[in-house]
Order: structure tokens, then C-alpha cells, then sequence
């Protein structure tokens, strides 16, 4: 997967370090390997690789991360669409 990218910018995926415990489940469930661990916290390292599956939100125990599925995608279509060049719906 390592050409693999969505949309560049439009992914909702959020990660709140103070919440992060360092579990690792988000490494372990993400499909697109978007996190990495350093210094026992979680990183988003490949926010472009995201596919807002929830995977990660859903198996945060913390509920540290956040992702609106399949939103940012349609957004940016949406926005594309209409012309507009920022992501303000």
C-alpha cells in the first residue's frame, strides 16, 4: 500500500495525545498503516493513507481519535463540485 492515497488534505481524522494512553489497538485495527508510536504515544504519520473506516475511533480505549466516516472525501467532492477551493460546506 505504499502508493496508496486518497484525497490529499480531506481525511477527518483527529488524534487527541493528551487522551492517548500508547496502547498501540490503532497500529493493530488500521488497515492503511496510518499511526506509528514514539515516546509511548500514538502518531498520525500518514493522515493521507486514511480511509475514515472508524476502525481506530471505535477501538480506542481513551477515545482518543476521532474520524467522521467517509466525510472528508465527500466533502472535498462536494466542494470540488461547487467550485469551492476550501472546505467549508
Amino acid at each position: 500500500m505504499a502508493l496508496f492515497h486518497y484525497i490529499p488534505d480531506v481525511t477527518t481524522l483527529e488524534l487527541n495525545q493528551e487522551l492517548c494512553i500508547g496502547c498501540g489497538i490503532c497500529l493493530v485495527v488500521c488497515p492503511h498503516d496510518v499511526f506509528v508510536l514514539k515516546d509511548k504515544k500514538a502518531l498520525i504519520a500518514n493522515k493521507d493513507n486514511c480511509m475514515e473506516c472508524n476502525a481506530c475511533a471505535v477501538n480506542c480505549p481513551p477515545r482518543a481519535i476521532s474520524v467522521e466516516s467517509g466525510e472528508g472525501c465527500v466533502r472535498s467532492i462536494i466542494n470540488e463540485l461547487l467550485g469551492r477551493e476550501c472546505d467549508c460546506c
